[in-house]
């Protein structure tokens, strides 16, 4: 039998997007909807969103919104539908809270200063929209910090709420650095009672927690790897959330993110100055000449091109490059970047670029049609990050044959096995220490196999163009994870 599933977040591709989170809302509905459930999606109209393409509900326009001590707000909603699908798409329209050209931060990279109240209202505003069109959810699927607050609705101002009285609850980490803290008068615009201020619910550090609300709340938990599932408990990795994720854990699953196979495809990528595949990959030259000559370096097929498509943030190891760049120039390498983030490594990178115009390229700034040719004309593909809790370019680089070099960590260590020189087994280069040296020297050892190991290298391109991270068997287990957070709320 089909599920009711509303899915609540703040960006969905290709409506908005920050990062992996928008990824996963613009693709996993489709394949729920494709196994037989009810799936609607719930984000912003920020002003990116054209709304004369869209139609306005008729039973929300406009859509009152309780805000506790700011009193009923109204909006408009707008719906669409997914791209090459048929799953409806609601975009909450509030000039005040999403009439903005960016998602959460201003021009100068600071986040707006009623962040808080935004977020709220579209955790609000969904839930008051299921109820104005009718459709009763069986799950309501909230995702990262901004709508963390949707669970804690449902098990407050909704506890008796008989259009809700059936519905579930799953909440998604993407990210766990990013939970939304605010000062503490954010409880009376929540509604939901003092009460729930408190160090198991929505307290921490004296101010409101939204995600640590919503992870208490929900029924179930998930993030988008069993690696980073299992990093999240510890100090390291858990932002101060570790104990909450520890006493959480009988109710909490890593479910590894697919990957569009139709979109990253090779043989058919039409952005590819040649396509290749397992059983032709003359291509794959071809595409490193391509980008040779796009980035301004000389253009050989003799030396190894290593590819960077990363934000420019201390998050993705950038400052593990930084540090061990004037070793890696000494390598007989050439290396490509595409990217953009902080302003530091922005001057830092065009500085390289500019002492090593042989040798190194760089472009600030995201360009979808380059990230795939990096992708291709890559020999590997440099990936360190301090953490990662899935991670997609290193699945691309994979069937892009394209070795990747990883820190193992999160999705990374679980998507990337370790080369093995002498069974020709695995499918890119990992490093545990997340220094400056173990990325240097395992840079170094994926240089000697380009020079030295010319079998070892076709090995591993062909391991990794085999493999396969679908969105068919994630979405079995997020349909496993909704029947496990019906099956909680009804005891």
């Amino acid at each position: 039998m089909g599920l009711n599933i509303l899915i609540v977040a703040s960006e969905c591709v290709p409506f908005a997007k920050t990062g992996g989170l928008a990824d996963v809302v613009g693709i996993l509905p489709k394949f729920l909807k494709k196994m037989g459930h009810d799936v609607r999606v719930v984000m912003p109209r920020y002003y990116k969103v054209d709304k004369s393409k869209l139609k306005p509900v008729e039973n929300a326009m406009p859509l009152g919104v309780p805000m506790g001590i700011i009193g009923e707000q109204w909006c408009g909603v707008y719906e669409g539908v997914l791209p090459n699908s048929d799953v409806p798409i609601y975009f909450i329209d509030h000039e005040v809270y999403f009439g903005r050209d960016t998602l959460y931060n201003n021009e100068a990279g600071e986040g707006f200063l009623d962040n808080d109240n935004r977020f709220v209202f579209l955790s609000r505003a969904s839930l008051q929209l299921a109820k104005a069109v009718g459709f009763k959810p069986d799950v309501v699927h909230a995702n990262d910090w901004h709508t963390a607050a949707t669970p804690v609705f449902l098990n407050t101002v909704y506890a008796n709420d008989p259009f809700f009285d059936s519905t579930a609850s799953v909440m998604t980490i993407h990210n766990i650095q990013y939970q939304g803290q605010f000062y503490e008068g954010l409880m009376d615009v929540l509604g939901v009672g003092w009460e729930h201020f408190t160090y198991l619910e929505l307290e921490q550090n004296d101010c409101v927690n939204l995600l640590k609300g919503g992870i208490y709340h929900a029924n179930m938990v998930s993030t988008v790897s069993v690696g980073y599932k299992n990093e999240t408990m510890t100090p390291q990795y858990g932002y101060g959330l570790e104990g909450v994720m520890q006493d959480r854990a009988a109710s909490y699953v890593g479910i590894l993110n697919g990957m569009d196979y139709e979109e990253w495809n090779p043989a058919t990528d039409n952005y590819l100055a040649a396509n290749y595949d397992t059983n032709e990959m003359d291509g794959k030259a071809a595409c490193k000449g391509d980008v040779q000559q796009i980035m301004g370096l000389p253009i050989s097929d003799k030396i190894p091109l290593f590819g960077v498509v990363s934000r420019l943030v201390d998050q993705k190891g950038v400052h593990l490059l930084a540090e061990a760049f004037e070793w890696i120039m000494g390598l007989d390498i050439q290396v490509v970047m595409l990217g953009e983030g902080d302003a530091v490594w922005h001057e830092f990178f065009r500085a390289m670029a500019a002492k090593y115009p042989q040798k190194f390229a760089v472009r600030i700034g995201y360009d979808n049609a380059l990230a795939h040719k990096i992708e291709a004309g890559a020999d590997f593909f440099v990936m360190p990050s301090i953490f990662e809790p899935c991670g997609l370019n290193q699945m691309y680089s994979l069937r892009y044959g394209t070795p990747p070099i990883v820190r193992a960590t999160g999705g990374l260590d679980d998507t990337v096995e370790n080369f093995d020189e002498r069974h020709k087994h695995g499918t890119g280069f990992k490093f545990g220490d997340a220094t400056p040296a173990a990325l240097y020297n395992t840079v170094g050892w994926a240089t000697y196999t380009y020079y030295d190991n010319k079998s070892g290298l076709d090995a591993l391109r062909q391991n990794g163009m085999k493999l396969r991270f679908t969105w068919d068997e994630s979405a079995k287990k997020y349909e496993k994870l909704y029947m496990d957070a019906i099956e909680l709320k009804r005891k």
